[in-house]
């Protein structure tokens, strides 16, 4: 990261956080490919009172981080041109760290949470992404004292659900990835990994679990099969 002092968006005007809008005053940075479950962190941080702006590779978040400092980063570990980790490495030792730094993934956490924290992130968020209390008491857990709002917090059970329209872009993307020269099985597999545990889609889960050690060109044609299914029950929907 650049070593310079980069402008907080919000400062001059930044809000005192709120019981009903404790995170008031943030700005959330999420490095995030997946439409559906961008959409996900955006309806979450808007009901929460932060700022929200999206990344969705490593060459766009460089982009936002050398313009200004995000309170919070959130950073999935699979990202279309490099290893979410790599980013949270050089987040985790930049001279303006964000406050609070953040990993998320649609894997196993048993096979990724060790990976993140030891990289330097402040803690993990597995998907799917979608109560509203555990996402603003992760982020809370890390913030300073003087950033809390003041007084007794109401810790509902809302949950948020995104527009399936987004799950359909993501399929749709997913489908395109397959057709691109390039592009290696593991990172088609976690996407789709990612985006079957957001979507709940347990057969799609089960069937990218069961992909290791085969070839792109050998599960290609299931692959294109499976997300075909998918964006044709979405269009009879």
């Amino acid at each position: 990261m650049p070593v310079q002092n980069l402008p907080d968006p919000d400062f001059g005007h930044r809000l005192a956080p709120t019981a009903q809008r404790p995170l008031l005053g943030q700005t959330v940075l999420l490095v995030e490919d997946s439409r559906y479950a961008s959409e996900a962190v955006r309806m979450l941080a808007l009901r929460s009172g932060a700022r929200i702006r999206r990344a969705d590779c490593i060459a766009s978040a460089e982009r936002h981080l050398g313009t200004y400092r995000a309170g919070v980063a959130i950073v999935d570990l699979g990202l279309p041109d490099g290893d979410g980790l790599s980013l949270i490495r050089r987040l985790a030792r930049a001279t303006q760290r964000p406050t609070v730094l953040l990993a998320t993934s649609g894997q196993d956490a048993a096979d990724v949470e060790a990976a993140a924290i030891a990289a330097g992130a402040d803690d993990f968020l597995p998907k799917p992404i979608e109560s509203l209390a555990a996402f603003q008491q992760i982020i809370l857990r890390h913030l300073p004292a003087d950033l809390w709002p003041k007084g007794l917090r109401i810790v509902g059970n809302e949950e948020i659900r995104p527009d399936r329209l987004a799950l359909t872009e993501d399929l749709a993307y997913a489908g395109r990835l397959l057709e691109e020269d390039g592009v290696e099985l593991d990172f088609v597999t976690r996407f789709l990994t990612g985006l079957a545990r957001t979507g709940r889609d347990q057969v799609l889960l089960a069937e990218t679990e069961s992909l290791a050690n085969r070839t792109l060109e050998e599960v290609r044609p299931h692959l294109r099969r499976m997300i075909a299914e998918r964006l044709a029950a979405r269009q009879v929907i």
